[in-house]
């Protein structure tokens, strides 16, 4: 039931590794770029968690905390649009996998909460 979940979550961080070096190196920024990195990166590792999750209630504790990551990551890259960090292409393209990944937990939040 992870509906790829786990694969897609694995290429978005990927994407954040490489969005925030770009980030680092090219524009001098660090501050946001590091928050970036933290909530795109968790996303993943929840997923990952989940996969292990000792109950039912825990699979679905790791999956809301991935989608509260997901919010948060979204919320960042706006930020970093807004702020001239990204340009609108760049902002597009990972604003369009995070939102998938959004639609994606959220999803599985609703289903596992109501066979729970």
């Amino acid at each position: 039931m992870d509906n790829g979940i786990k694969e897609k979550s694995l290429a978005f961080a990927k994407r954040v590794v490489s969005a925030y070096k770009y980030l680092c190196e090219e524009k001098h920024e660090y501050v946001l770029s590091k928050q970036f990195l933290r909530s795109g990166t968790s996303i993943g590792a929840n997923v990952a968690e989940a996969q292990y999750a000792v109950s039912r209630k825990d699979f679905l504790n790791k999956h809301y905390i991935a989608l509260k990551e997901c919010a948060e990551t979204l919320y960042w890259l706006e930020l970093l649009l807004a702020s001239n960090y990204l340009s609108e292409g760049e902002h597009r393209a990972l604003h369009n996998d995070c939102e998938e990944l959004r639609k994606l937990l959220s999803s599985i939040t609703k289903t596992v909460k109501e066979d729970i």
